[in-house]
């Protein structure tokens, strides 16, 4: 008898920790970082990739942008942000129409393949190498296209 009473505290506390583990200030918030990260199988660390700064750049605005974004980003060393703007830049050139059976495949695309050759050397800390393949991206048409 006296061994449950000693055991029932215990296991009420234990059930009360998730519920404290999302009390505070960073309830339901996902974790940041302003690192790039969770680019390639060197970078990753976790399965979860954090959320990271977003760049000062309209929603709305042309791959072009974003890439400028990436590009002053970088060379202020403020790598997290640098992958956000290139990933919306990767993004806004996704928008296309295809045809349904197509969808599945990757884009063809010059921007697209530039744009993923730059995040690609940002995960192995290829700083200036990215901003090489960022300011070639910037150059083709498809990157001051708007919808």
């Amino acid at each position: 008898m006296r061994r449950s009473i000693l055991v029932l505290p215990v296991l009420c506390g234990l059930a009360a920790l998730p519920a404290l583990a999302q009390s505070g200030d960073g309830a339901g918030k996902q974790p940041s970082s302003d690192a790039a990260s969770n680019i390639g199988a060197g970078d990753t660390r976790t399965q979860w990739a954090p959320q990271l700064p977003a760049p000062a750049v309209d929603d709305n605005a042309p791959p072009a942008a974003f890439i400028d974004a990436a590009v002053r980003a970088l060379a202020a060393g403020r790598t997290g942000e640098a992958q956000e703007a290139m990933e919306r830049a990767e993004s806004r050139a996704l928008d296309r129409s295809v045809r349904p059976s197509k969808a599945g495949e990757p884009s063809q695309q010059a921007l697209i393949q530039q744009i993923a050759a730059a995040r690609q050397a940002l995960s192995a800390g290829d700083r200036l190498g990215a901003v090489r393949l960022l300011e070639q991206a910037a150059k083709t048409p498809q990157a001051t296209q708007r919808d």
